[in-house]
């Protein structure tokens, strides 16, 4: 494509973290150069191209910025392992949900822990947790 004057396209980057959130972010972009605009999406896909608008899509291998501000693993009612969005004592909404845990199989400690809300602080703490758990799943 040869461009005679700079070209205005709307750019929507979409970042997808390991816990399945996306998020968007739209930029005015002036080309005045398709090389240049080309190097400068290198790190990422492009899914989507129309008129006037391009949409690249990034996997990132972390933990969305929702889960660590506001992230905590929880039970549900029904045994699940659960990342809730703020105190699971306090909220309804769920962020993530795993498997079924036994809850016979639960130490005090760790049922009292999930009551409370285990905040998601990092990408390793979010899969320790999730790992340490899982060998208490309720296999189907």
């Amino acid at each position: 494509m040869e461009v005679t004057g700079p070209l205005t396209v709307n750019v929507i980057l979409q970042r997808q973290y390991l816990d399945g959130k996306t998020s968007e972010e739209v930029v005015t972009e002036t080309i005045w150069s398709m090389e240049d605009f080309w190097a400068q999406y290198r790190d990422w896909q492009l899914v989507d191209q129309k008129e006037g608008q391009m949409i690249f899509r990034q996997t990132i291998d972390d933990i969305s910025p929702l889960l660590k501000a506001n992230g905590y693993f929880g039970i549900s009612e029904d045994g699940t392992l659960t990342i809730f969005k703020g105190l699971p004592a306090e909220s309804e909404e769920v962020i993530q949900s795993f498997f079924q845990i036994d809850i016979s199989k639960l130490e005090s400690r760790q049922q009292q822990e999930l009551k409370e809300g285990i905040p998601v602080v990092s990408k390793d703490h979010y899969i320790q947790v999730i790992e340490s758990f899982k060998t208490l799943s309720i296999k189907q």
